[in-house]
C-alpha cells in the first residue's frame, strides 16, 4: 500500500497532524492521468456508491408513474443532512411511493447536521427512520423491489437480486469484473463494494459524460439521474457541505463517502476522479479537492473560491486566536503510456 502525504496541519510552527493517502484521476480514454499513491488500491465507496446504487430507479418508471418532482429524485443519491427541505421532500415521496417508514432497513436516527436536531429535541420529537441520511437511497431500493417484482424482504442483503442488479450496474460501469469486486456491510446495512481507486475514478467518469455508456438506456438514466443532482445539489447534502457546493457547478459531478472517500467527474474536461484519506477525514475533503482542481487548471475559478471558503489555511482555536496552518502537501504526477512527471 503505497500513500503519499496530502495534507499537513501545524499548529505554533510545529506539525501537529498529517493526512496522507491516494489519488487518481482518469481521462476519457480510462487512462490514470494525474495520481498521487496507489491508484490500485482497493477502497469502499461507502456513499460515494449512492448515485450508482439509484440507477435502478432512473432506469425504471418510477419518477414519472408517482409524479415525482426532480427535487425529489435527487433524494435517491443524497446523503441528506436532515433540514427542514430534506424532510418536506422525504415526506412528500412517502404519500407519492408504494413505501411504508417502517419498510426502510436504515434504523431511526437524528439528522446530521446540529440545528435541525437540537429542534427536535428542543420538540421532544422522537428520531426516526426517514431522519437517517441513508432514507432517501432505500426509499429507492424499495420501490425499485416494488416496481420489478422484488420481494421487499431481505432487500438489503447481498443475494437479493435488487443487489444483484445494482453489482452488476457497478461492474458495467466500473470495468472491474463482479468477481473481483469486494463486498462488506455499509454504515445503514446494505452491501458496500470496494475496488481499485482507479476504477472508481472510472465510474465518475461515466457519471459525468455518460456518452461513454454503451448501453443507451443506461446512459440515460445516468444523465436523468446528475441531471438531477446538479439542477438541484442542496438535496444531495446541505448548504456549506462540499458535495452540495461541487454540483452548484453544472460542470461537475461529485459525491463523496464515509472514511474520507470523495469522488467526482468533470463533464468538459472528461474526467475522473477518486481520492482516499487513509484515516478517514472529510474534513480535508476541500483542501484536496481545490488543489486538484487548481493543478489542473481548472476554468471555473468560483468552484474552486467555494471550495476553499469550506477550509481556512489559518486554524484558529476556540477564542478565535490564529495557532495554525492547514495546507495541501501533494503534487499531482501525470502518466500516460509509460511517462511520468510533475505537473507545473
Amino acid at each position: 500500500m503505497k500513500a503519499e502525504m496530502l495534507v499537513e496541519e501545524t499548529r505554533g510552527g510545529l506539525i501537529e497532524n498529517v493526512h496522507i493517502g491516494m489519488i487518481c484521476g482518469v481521462n476519457e480514454h480510462q487512462e490514470p492521468v494525474y495520481h498521487t499513491g496507489n491508484q490500485e488500491h482497493y477502497t469502499y465507496y461507502r456513499s460515494a456508491a449512492k448515485p450508482l446504487q439509484a440507477v435502478p430507479v432512473f432506469l425504471s418508471n418510477i419518477i414519472a408513474k408517482y409524479g415525482l418532482t426532480n427535487e425529489e429524485a435527487a433524494m435517491f443519491t443524497a446523503s441528506h443532512r436532515g433540514e427542514s427541505y430534506h424532510i418536506s421532500a422525504l415526506e412528500s415521496m412517502l404519500k407519492k411511493l408504494p413505501v411504508k417508514e417502517e419498510e426502510l432497513f436504515c434504523p431511526a436516527a437524528y439528522p446530521l447536521n446540529v440545528k435541525p436536531t437540537e429542534e427536535m429535541l428542543r420538540k421532544n420529537m422522537e428520531k426516526r427512520r426517514l431522519y437517517h441520511n441513508c432514507s432517501g437511497k432505500h426509499m429507492g431500493f424499495i420501490s425499485v423491489c416494488r416496481e420489478l417484482g422484488y420481494p421487499v424482504e431481505g432487500y438489503w442483503e447481498v443475494e437479493h437480486p435488487l443487489q444483484q442488479h445494482i453489482l452488476s450496474i457497478l461492474s458495467t460501469l466500473s470495468e472491474v469484473p463482479i468477481s473481483k469486486i469486494k463486498i462488506g456491510r455499509d454504515g445503514c446495512g446494505v452491501p458496500v463494494f470496494a475496488i481499485p481507486l482507479k476504477n472508481m475514478a472510472i465510474t465518475y467518469l461515466k457519471l459525468a459524460c455518460p456518452d461513454l455508456i454503451k448501453d443507451s438506456l443506461l446512459q440515460k438514466a445516468v444523465r436523468d439521474m446528475t441531471n438531477a443532482m446538479n439542477e438541484h445539489p442542496f438535496m444531495v447534502a446541505s448548504e456549506q457541505f462540499i458535495c452540495s457546493l461541487l454540483l452548484q457547478d453544472p460542470n461537475i459531478v461529485a459525491k463523496g463517502g464515509a472514511q474520507g472517500v470523495y469522488c467526482f467527474g468533470l463533464k468538459k474536461e472528461r474526467l475522473g476522479f477518486a481520492l482516499k484519506v487513509l484515516n478517514g477525514s472529510e474534513e480535508v475533503w476541500p483542501v484536496i479537492v481545490a488543489s486538484i482542481l487548481e493543478q489542473i487548471n481548472y476554468h471555473n475559478k468560483e468552484t474552486i473560491a467555494r471550495i476553499r471558503e469550506l477550509k481556512q489555511p489559518i486554524v484558529k482555536n476556540d477564542t478565535g486566536v490564529e495557532v495554525g496552518t492547514i495546507h495541501e502537501r501533494f503534487k499531482l504526477m501525470t502518466s500516460l503510456e509509460g511517462s511520468s512527471k510533475q505537473t507545473s
